[in-house]
């Protein structure tokens, strides 16, 4: 490890003795748009999966598969790969193993192992969110069991539950797997039934939320960088609106107008929770908005898939933000056009698809399309996606959605 990490950074080049060396664990599309803004730093990218050619592995200068939540797999990897920074793009891995590592000084994790550690699952961000930071969240309340799901939501021993409707999620899950909205006892065992298989590892445990009365949700970017003197400093992105269907993105649009107010309390929320977590880099702060009303919902330390929008609307898009922050160079958060991004999704379950109506969907004006190389598809995986520029965000929503309808995936 020859990275000089102090103030300022020295970067070295790739695949040679002075290389600067970036290990992602995780490497769908996300990850695969890190890799690319690294490399366009000279950094040698080591890009980690649980299976074989993710859209990361088909980028980086090399590529492993192993479990990621196996800790001595981890451990051996990151021993025999000696990378400068550890960078989790995912939830699912033995965070644990990455706690002792940089305990020992054996791994430097991105933003902080600490940071991966609470936030690989819900109940330890909403903990510190809710109480020890006093952030306004919803009623929540955990459970371990069925039983346990039935006495939160309805109540037990006098006390009041969460009620209906309400929604459960498994504490630990990605891309909405696992979500599910509940109306009634009725739907109850069902919901624990879906959040069970929709966990990544734990599938015996669930937070129940109480419904929120909102406007619109957003995710605020909020970066955590070197300024030229070598401090951290906090920066914000414009606020990002999305639209979410079983707790799964399908748009996203740059800027989403919200009150001064709200504007100004949505960055406090996001600066009190990101200085917590501390270290450097891109943090997705989910935000539920009502007039001048703000509440948490959820954090995740590393670029946000409602994020995508910013490879058309920002200077500098979440990916290459991330990879500046955390290298310990300066970042430009600003606006640069309004944008939208819509998703492509599989729409078939198969392997090796093909893609019709690329000509069609780059035709609509200031789009652009990314095919994320996913090796296999299912009905409601992200294959790609569609970003859009135009004048105003009503013109870039259209844009990206058309664009995005005329990506027709299909089994070859």
């Amino acid at each position: 490890m020859t990275m000089s990490l102090s103030h300022p950074p020295v970067l070295g080049t790739p695949l040679s003795p002075s290389a600067t060396r970036v290990m992602l664990l995780g490497s769908g599309e996300l990850g695969k748009e890190v890799v690319i803004a690294l490399q366009r730093l000279g950094v040698e990218v080591v890009a980690v999966d649980r299976y074989a050619d993710a859209p990361g592995h088909q980028v980086a200068h090399r590529a492993h598969v192993i479990d990621m939540t196996d800790g001595k797999a981890l451990r051996e990897l990151i021993a025999r790969e000696k990378p400068d920074l550890v960078v989790p793009e995912i939830e699912a891995i033995a965070t644990p193993a990455l706690v002792e590592m940089e305990k020992e000084g054996a791994a430097r994790v991105i933003p902080t192992a600490r940071a991966a550690w609470l936030t690989m699952n819900r109940e330890g961000i909403r903990r510190l969110a809710a109480e020890t930071l006093g952030l306004p969240t919803s009623p929540y309340r955990f459970a371990g069991s069925l039983a346990e799901m039935r006495a939160a939501i309805d109540g037990e021993d006098g006390q009041p539950g969460i009620g209906y409707p309400c929604f459960v999620k498994p504490v630990m899950s990605s891309s909405g797997k696992g979500q599910s909205k509940v109306d009634g006892p009725g739907e109850v065992e069902a919901a624990w039934d879906y959040a069970a298989r929709g966990s990544r590892v734990d599938a015996g445990r669930v937070i129940v939320e109480g419904m929120i009365d909102f406007d619109y949700e957003i995710t605020l970017l909020t970066v955590r960088a070197r300024d030229v003197s070598g401090a951290i400093v906090t920066h914000f992105c414009d606020p990002i609106g999305h639209v979410q269907v079983a707790g799964d993105y399908v748009e996203s649009w740059q800027p989403q107008p919200m009150s001064e107010t709200a504007l100004a309390r949505a960055r406090e929320i996001a600066k009190k929770v990101t200085d917590d977590l501390g270290g450097a880099g891109v943090f997705g702060v989910e935000l539920f908005v009502k007039g001048d009303e703000v509440w948490f919902s959820e954090v995740s330390p590393r670029p946000h898939d409602t994020g995508l929008v910013t490879m058309a609307s920002q200077h500098q898009s979440e990916f290459e933000l991330h990879a500046r922050a955390i290298l310990g160079l300066p970042v430009d958060v600003s606006l640069r056009t309004p944008g939208a991004s819509a998703v492509v999704y599989g729409g078939v379950e198969g392997k090796g698809l093909v893609f019709e109506g690329a000509a069609e969907a780059l035709a609509v004006p200031g789009t652009d399309l990314r095919l994320f190389g996913k090796p296999e598809s299912f009905l409601k995986r992200r294959m790609g996606v569609v970003v859009a520029r135009a004048s105003d965000v009503e013109t870039a929503r259209a844009n990206a959605k058309l664009a995005a309808s005329k990506v027709k995936p299909r089994l070859a």
